[in-house]
């Protein structure tokens, strides 16, 4: 918008200078072309006078002598001839004979009008030639042919016109620094703006000046912090009653497990079964909150950083993930499932992301493809780099039942359990917590299908930055 704004700005005030500088100069050189006019016009009806004189005479002596001390003085040449176009006077280099001057002499003999003089220009270069008749009426005695140079002339338009172009030059400058300025008044507002939106959008605090730009950006601006900080309140407020209503309740979950936990010598053998499906259902509860806390510190870290907090230490992404795989390797086996861990690496692979939420993370596609692969299932952990992109993606790829493309879409909502009957019963937490990770770190989470079928869930992660 400001380059357009510009372009604009720009050539309006181009085109104001060129309509003020061009007639200017047109008319500074039709001045001079009249001067030169009017000035060897002078010459030449001079030179007439002295002619008739001559004629009348029969004596051209005076005339030659005028003639060839105004060539020597002027450097122009004078040409004057007879009714019988004999020449009188041929001073300063100039002949009767040469084609040009017996045209002219020619077309003067006839009354016919003498050529207009073009308009100098500074590039002008060719000497003018004024004729005149001698005599009156219908009787020519003669002609007068001066040949005027325009070296003089044109270097006068030449000076004119460039302290002109200077001066149009000057005022076209300060043209384009009032327009580049104009321009930077008005956008600026509109580009912090921008940025504002885009902050917001992406979960920052934005505030931007309220006293920049014409008063209608001002009061957008006034309306844009009150809007942004009323945003920002509302996601703090959202992310604290979430950690605020699981806190408060992890104490009458841990009393009410306590006193399940007494019944236990308590329950007979016909109430066995509702008390075991008791305590799977606090277990579940208890599950739930952690994934309900875990939510609301995902989220809170997003918060933290979105409001410029220095963001945490990179992590080796290769030693992590042979950490969290050797930790979950005994419940593979339990759950009749072989975990193939990545190929070993000799060099760290550095991402922008804390070791703690990437374990969280890992943690996560490891119990999901655990639990939900089934038995017999192979689950292959790998990594790979893109420098071209600056990522880094981790991949939980299994051979099990896999995921429907409508269930690949929900899996990352809360609350949502997939796997069908007999499946395990999750908090269907675990894929909501691990994306709000994700995304608090810039990077994407991203389910695949695997042919002939399985499942396998990407996490591309930025590298971080090497330090200079």
């Amino acid at each position: 918008m400001r380059t357009r704004l510009l372009v604009v700005l720009v050539t309006l005030a181009l085109a104001v200078v060129a309509a003020f500088a061009v007639p200017l100069l047109i008319s500074t050189a039709e001045q001079r072309t009249q001067q030169l006019v009017i000035g060897r016009s002078a010459d030449v009806d001079r030179f007439v006078v002295l002619a008739q004189q001559a004629v009348d005479s029969r004596d051209a002596g005076a005339l030659t002598a005028d003639a060839n001390r105004y060539a020597e003085l002027y450097g122009e040449a004078v040409v004057v001839v007879n009714a019988q176009r004999v020449p009188l006077v041929q001073a300063g280099g100039m002949t009767a004979a040469e084609p040009a001057v017996h045209a002219l002499v020619e077309a003067t003999m006839r009354n016919e009008p003498a050529p207009k003089v073009e308009q100098l220009t500074p590039w002008s270069g060719e000497p003018a030639l004024f004729a005149r008749p001698v005599g009156t009426g219908t009787r020519v005695a003669g002609v007068v042919v001066l040949r005027a140079s325009v070296a003089a002339a044109t270097a006068d338009v030449a000076d004119r016109w460039s302290a002109i172009g200077a001066g149009a030059l000057l005022v076209a400058v300060v043209f384009v620094l009032l327009a580049v300025l104009l321009a930077h008044w008005m956008l600026r507002p509109l580009t912090e703006l921008e940025a504002g939106v885009l902050a917001v959008a992406s979960g920052h605090r934005a505030q931007v000046r309220e006293r920049a730009g014409p008063g209608e950006l001002r009061s957008l601006a006034r309306l844009f912090n009150r809007m942004s900080d009323a945003v920002l309140e509302s996601a703090e407020q959202q992310h604290q009653l979430v950690a605020d209503a699981s806190h408060q309740l992890r104490n009458p979950m841990a009393a009410l497990r306590l006193r399940v936990d007494g019944l236990a010598p308590h329950i007979d053998e016909e109430a066995q079964k509702t008390y075991r499906a008791t305590v799977s259902e606090v277990e579940r509860l208890e599950k739930l909150l952690d994934g309900l806390l875990a939510l609301a510190l995902a989220e809170s870290t997003a918060t933290r950083l979105a409001a410029g907090a220095a963001e945490d230490e990179p992590c080796d992404l290769p030693s992590v993930l042979s950490e969290r795989v050797d930790a979950w390797r005994p419940a593979a086996d339990k759950a009749g499932a072989k975990i193939v861990p990545a190929d070993g690496h000799s060099e760290p692979v550095l991402v922008r992301c804390s070791e703690g939420q990437l374990a969280e993370i890992l943690d996560v596609l490891l119990d999901n493809a655990v639990h939900y692969a089934g038995r017999g299932a192979t689950i292959t952990a790998r990594w790979s780099t893109d420098p071209a992109a600056g990522t880094a993606t981790l991949s939980v790829a299994d051979d099990g039942p896999g995921l429907s493309t409508e269930d690949r879409e929900r899996a990352v909502r809360r609350f949502w359990r997939g796997g069908g009957e007999g499946a395990p019963r999750g908090t269907g937490l675990g894929l909501a917590i691990a994306s709000q990770h994700v995304r608090t770190r810039d990077g994407r989470l991203e389910l695949h299908a695997v042919e002939p079928h399985g499942l396998d869930v990407r996490v591309v992660l930025p590298l971080a930055e090497e330090d200079a």
